[in-house]
């Protein structure tokens, strides 16, 4: 079980509430906010809380874990989730996001797309100060998808290109994009977006351009081709309980659709999609304070014991704020 943290000593301001996206960086295994002209550049090794706020007091709050992050890192964000959602009143849906796998609704939140970096809290973010000798910036993105369109930190060298995709070299205070002969028009208008939000809010130097260009390797369209989701008929339900003092879980049910009345306001539920990426923690408004703050540590564990790829999707679902797509593994849920 994740240590709470005490609420006298909450590491968050009242602005939590204010409508709108939040951003926090684990850093020290505290949340540092994210400033605005950062958002949507994450490191790998780093990990991270995004709170989006809408209407009707409508939340979301997303764990973004890096592909480097330490567990210790994870961890924290883990407890700083709790709490955090704590504070909201359990008001929020949340999400566990993985680098790469990101949901649709995540990346709704960032119109320019996602830019990764490479390292973790020890690189910071480096402006350039007036009258001060820029630094040599060389950095080179692969610009990569057809709906969730990336932007992921290359080696700065010609075997990194490709003609299926489009890449942003970042010279500080020049910044060029290259698109291969094969790349979609939605990576070719991303590329654009991406290079002008570097522009506009991100200050360095010059560096020297690569050199002359060799043969590229071809660029292979499958890669750029998401799987659809494979058949909602690979799902089964599981019963969340700390009786015995230990999570445990108890399959009530191996096919969908469920019968409605499976989920029961006293408990917690898995819903296991996992052969299709995703897994759903249901909480009954009636569940225990220890199951209800478990839920991640039990989506973790699952994903772990069914042995499913380590950036499966997580979605914790507080009863009355399922989603459509949550409500379709069920009979008869409008």
């Amino acid at each position: 079980m994740y240590t709470p943290i005490p609420q006298s000593s909450s590491p968050f301001s009242a602005s939590v509430q204010n409508p709108g996206l939040h951003i926090w960086r684990v850093e020290k295994l505290k949340p540092v906010p994210v400033a605005p002209d950062n958002r949507g550049i994450f490191f790998s090794g780093d990990s991270y809380l995004v709170l989006h706020n809408g209407p009707e007091e409508l939340s979301h709050l997303h764990l973004w874990i890096g592909q480097q992050s330490s567990r210790d890192e994870q961890g924290a964000c883990a407890v700083l989730a709790v709490h955090l959602n704590t504070l909201l009143g359990e008001r929020p849906v949340q999400h566990r996001e993985v680098q790469g796998n990101e949901s649709d609704l995540f990346m709704s939140y960032f119109p320019h797309g996602l830019k990764y970096r490479e390292g973790g809290v020890e690189s910071a973010f480096h402006k350039t100060s007036p009258g001060t000798t820029p630094a040599a910036i060389k950095k080179l993105y692969q610009v990569k998808g057809k709906k969730n369109i990336r932007a992921t930190e290359r080696a700065l060298s010609w075997d990194s290109f490709n003609t299926g995709d489009c890449f942003i070299l970042d010279l500080g205070q020049t910044i060029l994009t290259w698109c291969g002969g094969k790349s979609n028009i939605l990576e070719r208008n991303k590329a654009r977006d991406l290079a002008l939000a570097i522009r506009d809010s991100e200050r360095q130097g010059k560096a020297q351009v690569l050199g002359s260009k060799p043969p590229l390797k071809e660029g292979n369209p499958e890669e750029d081709l998401t799987a659809d989701q494979a058949n909602a008929q690979a799902a089964a339900l599981y019963k969340v309980s700390d009786a015995t003092g230990q999570m445990n879980l108890t399959k009530v049910a191996d096919s969908s659709p469920f019968p409605l009345e499976l989920l029961i306001a006293d408990d917690c539920f898995v819903l296991d999609n996992g052969l299709c990426g995703k897994i759903y923690i249901w909480k009954g408004r009636k569940a225990n304070d220890k199951e209800r703050q478990a839920a991640l540590q039990v989506a973790e564990g699952f994903i772990s014991r069914m042995k499913y790829a380590p950036n499966t999707q997580v979605e914790i679902l507080p009863q009355g704020r399922e989603s459509p797509i949550f409500k379709q593994f069920f009979k008869d849920w409008k």
